[in-house]
């Protein structure tokens, strides 16, 4: 059974919108320049209050969401109670409820989801929207600065994926068990243009090592649909990788159309693949 790309893809797809059209040559995949994104107006600076968006390696794992890190730059303390990004790159989430309490000069990092990519509007300037409680128990509204450099290369990510996207479905499918780990079906479907799209790598997970029978794997200019078989065995069957690994079904294909550059896309697993990988592992390392 054939299942497409449902995670980071279809978030994408009703914020990008579509790239679609019968187009033949290579622009169709060619990033837009940063001259041609719509942007928002320059956030003026809140006094005290400074924030900046960072990603550590627990919200790669996570996924969908960064820390907006908080600094109290005054002598009088505060408390946030909740916390959102304004970007116009991302659509809008609503406020995470918080309970920060920031001495003066303190730094705090809070959690904090974004939104899917607008892909025709850059991801800067962005503000932290953040709901402060005073000293007094006056509460406040603020739009702070937000330095937000990765916000940026999130966006940047996020749209090549769509981009990718709009020109090929890519689907894995017809799981079967064997002695040593599974198999199953890569398939790259056309989905508009005619250029070539061609697979060359796919990563391997901490914990599962997949094998690609052709690779690269190309779909050639016109055709439809190009297929492979995908084997997937353990990497490793330690205990403690085991246990510990954050990412155990996140394979990265490496996917280029036409002439443009190589884009990182998730390989597309849904829960009963990832199912079929966790029963291989159990069964295999047992």
């Amino acid at each position: 059974m054939r299942r497409t790309v449902i995670a980071l893809v279809v978030t994408l797809t009703a914020a990008c919108g579509s790239a679609s059209g019968a187009a033949s040559d290579t622009s169709s995949s060619a990033a837009p320049t940063t001259a041609s994104l719509s942007t928002g107006s320059p956030v003026p600076p809140v006094p005290g209050i400074e924030a900046e968006a960072v990603r550590l390696r627990s919200d790669e794992a996570i996924g969908g969401q960064v820390q907006v890190r908080v600094t109290n730059t005054r002598a009088e303390p505060f408390t946030v109670t909740s916390v959102a990004i304004d970007s116009p790159g991302f659509s809008p989430l609503p406020p995470k409820a918080e309970s920060a309490h920031y001495a003066p000069r303190q730094v705090i990092d809070l959690p904090t989801p974004f939104g899917d990519p607008v892909c025709d509007a850059a991801a800067e300037p962005a503000a932290a929207l953040l709901t402060v409680v005073r000293s007094d128990g006056a509460a406040e509204d603020q739009r702070v600065p937000l330095s937000a450099a990765i916000l940026t290369t999130i966006h940047e990510e996020g749209c090549a994926v769509r981009r990718v996207l709009d020109v090929v479905d890519i689907s894995v499918g017809a799981w079967r068990d064997e002695p040593d780990g599974v198999t199953a079906t890569l398939t790259l479907a056309r989905r508009s243009g005619a250029d070539p799209v061609t697979a060359s790598r796919l990563a391997r997970s901490v914990l599962i090592q997949p094998t690609v029978e052709q690779l690269p794997l190309t779909l050639a200019s016109g055709a439809a649909s190009v297929s492979t078989e995908l084997s997937f065995t353990p990497a490793s069957c330690d205990a403690h990788v085991l246990a510990e690994t954050k990412k155990p079904y996140l394979f990265v294909l490496g996917v280029t159309v036409g002439d443009g550059d190589e884009v990182s896309v998730d390989l597309p697993l849904d829960q009963p693949d990832k199912d079929a990988l966790a029963g291989m592992v159990d069964r295999v390392c047992g």
